[in-house]
């Protein structure tokens, strides 16, 4: 083969290529005839890069031929953002959005839980007689003088954090899922759990360990009920939504909220993760109180404000916390 007349035959083929691929990460300057020719010479350079590579395999053409085939290819079948990156706007815009859109249900579910919380606790502190029905004498003294300081030391901490993690994990995997059961099973964890806090926080304030009980409890467990809550949110949220999915139908409405319901449980991995490791490596720490607890303050704050700084910005910019359009699933037109 002639490689100089092949070239001399097809240059303005591939020179019009670059133009249009230069062209195409300025998607408004390419019209739709544009669109068609870009597919149509791509197509066409693909073959001479084939007929180059096979009969005369000048290293310079191939390599020009090879970059233009490449180039046009990603305009062609849509290129895909690195994986850091989809990581980045899930970390600053999916998550958090998602976590904001749903703001009411979770801090329904904070406000109930905590009453509840302190009511028992209350109830317990000051109703001797309750005290001594809900558990004998040697345990109660076992749990407030031992137990309950205790295990935040009996294991090295980073057992003890992979252990948080997954205990934690799963309360919160089943107030989600729990949606499921129209949110019945979801308040009947969240009361199961606001009732454990309650109780051992009413025996440790009875017994004059309040500051030892909040000291423990506060480090960790603000960023911990944080997330638990935000999960319930999300499981009520989904509960709601099979009773009532309002002008969108129930199979559309239950798919929607499922992915954000699912979006919430992938980003809550990485909150569970900080408050295990806060509760591992902080909370039984031999640093000062005042600096365990001030540590779960701010961490809190941080990720409140992180939340309702991203999560309004990319709610107001439309994010709704759901799969891109492309990535939903299929959907198949019917009649009525």
């Amino acid at each position: 083969m002639d490689i100089d007349a092949f070239v001399a035959a097809h240059r303005g083929e591939w020179t019009r290529l670059e133009q249009l691929v230069r062209r195409a990460g300025r998607p408004r300057r390419l019209a739709e005839a544009e669109v068609a020719e870009i597919v149509s010479l791509y197509q066409r350079t693909a073959t001479h890069l084939s007929i180059v590579q096979t009969r005369s395999p000048d290293p310079q053409l191939v390599g020009r031929l090879s970059r233009l085939v490449a180039q046009s290819r990603s305009v062609v079948a849509g290129s895909h953002a690195p994986a850091w990156r989809q990581v980045v706007v899930f970390a600053t815009t999916t998550f958090p959005a998602v976590v904001y859109r749903t703001r009411g249900w979770w801090i329904g579910a904070a406000i109930g839980s905590l009453l509840v919380a302190l009511a028992l606790g209350i109830w317990i502190d000051t109703h001797p007689g309750v005290q001594r029905s809900l558990l004998p004498p040697d345990e109660v003294r076992q749990l407030v003088n031992s137990d309950f300081a205790h295990y935040y030391r009996e294991h090295p901490a980073h057992d003890f954090a992979a252990q948080v993690w997954t205990n934690n994990a799963w309360v919160s995997a089943q107030v989600l899922v729990g949606g499921l059961t129209l949110g019945i099973f979801t308040l009947f964890a969240l009361f199961d759990n606001a009732s454990n806090l309650g109780v051992i926080g009413g025996y440790m304030v009875a017994a004059g360990r309040a500051s030892e009980f909040f000291g423990l409890i506060m480090p960790h467990g603000l960023l911990e009920l944080t997330a638990v809550f935000i999960a319930a949110g999300a499981g009520l949220k989904l509960g709601w939504t099979i009773i009532d999915p309002g002008p969108r139908s129930r199979p559309q409405a239950l798919a929607e909220e499922g992915r954000s319901t699912v979006t919430i449980a992938i980003g809550l991995v990485a909150v569970l993760a900080v408050s295990g490791a806060i509760e591992a490596f902080v909370t039984p720490s031999s640093l000062p109180t005042w600096s365990r607890v001030g540590i779960g303050v701010v961490v809190e704050i941080a990720f409140l404000g992180y939340i309702a700084i991203l999560g309004r910005r990319a709610v107001r910019a439309g994010e709704t916390g759901d799969l891109e359009v492309g990535l939903r699933g299929d959907v198949a037109p019917v009649a009525g």
